[in-house]
């Protein structure tokens, strides 16, 4: 059964997004079985061995959910015609959508204490960029937008994808009524220069509903909100 369900999510998954996505890949990817060495008590290898896999079939099925409900968001976000990633795809999408999935799937991954400040999260986001082999497509806190009387400056700007990636910490009901003002101001200023915007909201547990808290601003094109549990 568990083979069956992988071929048929593989095709699923090269029919709706395509064998280059990195949904595709990512699934294709996913090891089910234990590697690299173990220790284990003389006499119980075999059980040794079937816990160890037991554990990496249950994290494989969890990574696999986390990939789906990604590829789920992404549908409604942006339709199911501007998702397949073929030969003809433009670069530049392919590369929004690996963005999103570092957040959507890694971000929380790499944070192992309890963040206490926002600056904790870009440095674990510009590690991910780095190791994900986008070092040298971004620029962190340099570039300046000036709207109206105030000037911004993004977190991440993408210049060449015309994408900016923006931070926000969330660890307080007051920080959370905060987020939201920020969020609106902000999506007015970066979008006079770039059209594709990613707020990366990381919560430790203040933000309630997840989907109410988004729903206004992915209203707007081309703007993504994703809020990681920490």
């Amino acid at each position: 059964m568990h083979v069956k369900w992988v071929c048929d999510t593989l095709l699923f998954l090269e029919d709706i997004f395509g064998r280059n996505s990195n949904f595709y890949q990512a699934l294709d990817g996913l090891n089910w079985e234990h590697e690299g060495r173990f220790e284990y008590e003389k006499g119980f290898y075999d059980a040794k061995v079937r816990f160890l896999n037991q554990r990496a079939y249950e994290q494989g099925l969890d990574l696999a959910q986390g990939l789906l409900e990604s590829g789920i968001d992404l549908l409604k976000r942006k339709g199911i015609d501007s998702v397949y990633e073929g030969k003809d795809t433009p670069k530049e999408a392919s590369e929004i959508v690996k963005i999103v999935y570092l957040i959507e799937n890694k971000l929380r991954k790499v944070i192992r204490d309890k963040p206490t400040k926002e600056a904790e999260i870009q440095d674990a986001l510009e590690s991910l960029f780095i190791g994900a082999g986008l070092d040298g497509e971004f620029t962190r806190e340099k570039e300046r937008i000036p709207y109206s009387s105030k000037t911004y400056t993004p977190d991440f700007v993408f210049k060449r994808i015309g994408t900016v990636v923006e931070t926000k910490f969330c660890d307080n009901v007051v920080r959370e009524k905060e987020i939201i003002r920020e969020i609106n101001d902000y999506m007015v200023a970066f979008q006079t220069k770039y059209p594709n915007l990613i707020f990366a909201v990381y919560d430790v547990g203040i933000i309630r509903d997840r989907e109410e808290f988004k729903e206004s601003f992915e209203q707007k094109k081309s703007v993504i909100v994703i809020i990681v549990k920490h």
